[in-house]
């Protein structure tokens, strides 16, 4: 092999070294920027969803003072332990909307992240870091 054909190997060997590299630390970067954003969205969903107006939204304030508040039907998940913005049969309200709003943030992640792995391997990068 010649001196220049040694080089070329070299660089070639080199330039995928530092591809690996880059790859490994985007995807860590990623991974923390992930881990944080569900960190503050628990938060948000924990702690300052319990100060939120007991006030009805804007669609319920409209309905009411339009006089067809009575008309509406409930969802089909009325029932369900957390609707209504809170967690059925925990007395304490913060606590209630404490529970049902990280509940929702974990199944959201939950659903995102199954929505992203579907995605991606449909697309055939196969999680091997590929730009796809």
């Amino acid at each position: 092999m010649s001196r220049s054909q040694r080089s070329d190997a070299d660089q070639s060997h080199t330039d995928q070294s530092h591809t690996d590299r880059s790859t490994t630390h985007r995807s860590r970067r990623n991974g923390v920027f992930l881990l944080v954003g569900l960190a503050v969205a628990l938060l948000l969903a924990a702690v300052v969803s319990s100060f939120a107006s007991g006030s009805p939204d804007g669609l319920e304030s409209v309905a009411e003072s339009q006089g067809f508040l009575d008309e509406g039907r409930d969802s089909t998940t009325a029932g369900s332990p957390l609707s209504d913005y809170g967690t059925a049969g925990v007395e304490n309200d913060m606590l209630s909307v404490a529970i049902a709003g990280t509940a929702g943030v974990l199944v959201t992640f939950a659903l995102g992240a199954c929505l992203f792995w579907f995605v991606r391997r449909r697309n055939g990068s196969g999680g091997t870091g590929g730009s796809n």
